[in-house]
């Protein structure tokens, strides 16, 4: 379990970061690789690595800072959902609706999915909580933040290790 702290703690934080709005932009490309790379450097601080960091090691610290990101992120996103009733997916739902128009997919298509979004937020709007869409919101970020953390952890290995051939 103590080595996989590191990517827990630079996980956990990287999951409030998933909430905050402005840093939520930023999410899948800075926010989870550079806790991938701080998972890395705790890593090796707590392990008292001077030399090389192995590749392997990193990617795997960043697969688990990008799981743990989104399982985190994915539970405070629902849990605010829940208690506000609220979330991005309400605020834009006009827009959305405006967007779908123009793709070019047959009509009933579009109707059905409008339709299973205005589901979708009227549950929100009613009870806080849809099952769709936080199985999508999971999903999703579960995708994103473990491709992203893997990246992180490769490049961040790199970095890490170019810094310490120098010492």
């Amino acid at each position: 379990m103590k080595k996989y702290l590191p990517a827990l703690v630079a996980g956990f934080a990287a999951g409030v970061l998933h909430i905050v709005p402005i840093a939520k932009a930023f999410t899948c490309c800075l926010v989870v690789p550079g806790a991938a790379f701080i998972a890395i450097t705790l890593a090796a601080k707590s392990e008292k690595i001077i030399g090389e960091f192995d590749l392997k090691r990193g990617a795997i610290l960043g697969v688990l800072t990008g799981v743990f990101a989104a399982l985190f992120g994915s539970f405070f996103d629902i849990f605010i959902t829940f208690v506000t009733k609220n979330n991005d997916l309400l605020n834009s739902f006009n827009q959305l609706s405006t967007m779908l128009e123009a793709f070019p997919v047959p009509q009933e298509v579009k109707q059905e999915v409008i339709s299973l979004i205005q589901n979708v937020a009227d549950s929100i709007k009613t009870n806080g909580f849809s099952l769709l869409y936080s199985l999508s919101v999971i999903l999703n970020n579960l995708i994103v933040d473990i491709i992203f953390g893997l990246i992180g952890g490769l490049v961040g290995t790199k970095i890490f290790n170019s810094k310490n051939s120098g010492k």
